[in-house]
């Protein structure tokens, strides 16, 4: 599967974006789907998952109640809402496809065996 990412940009602290990771070359359905992020001099860290089915979903709790992860069967593609931003969630936002390792695996990158490419989220105070 191939991801691309998009949807970021540059906004007001307290604005809201709609990150899109589109798949193309197998279904989303066979992946467990994340959403990771990267700040500048930071590691990249865990923001969001749901398992396969789409049924069960992760959150970090910075984001937590925050953040909504999404997908749309009909379109491949998985979504993340931002709502609130904080100058703090100024990242590159890099959506990943895991189909290796177990449910219990979601927050640990090395168990995602395929990235997008990034989008980055700029948030001003």
């Amino acid at each position: 599967v191939q991801l691309q990412a998009s949807g970021g940009g540059l906004v007001q602290a307290g604005d809201s974006l709609r990150l899109s990771c589109a798949a193309s070359g197998r279904t989303l359905s066979a992946y467990r789907m994340g959403w990771f992020r990267q700040a500048p001099g930071k590691e990249r860290e865990f923001v969001a998952a749901f398992s396969k089915s789409g049924g069960t979903t992760y959150y970090a709790d910075s984001v937590k109640g925050r953040f909504t992860i999404s997908k749309d069967n009909t379109k491949n593609t998985s979504y993340l809402q931002v709502n609130s931003l904080k100058p703090d969630d100024t990242a590159v936002y890099y959506c990943a496809a895991g189909n290796i390792g177990y449910l219990i695996h979601y927050p640990l990158a090395t168990y995602y065996n395929k990235w997008g490419q990034g989008t980055l989220v700029t948030v001003s105070s």
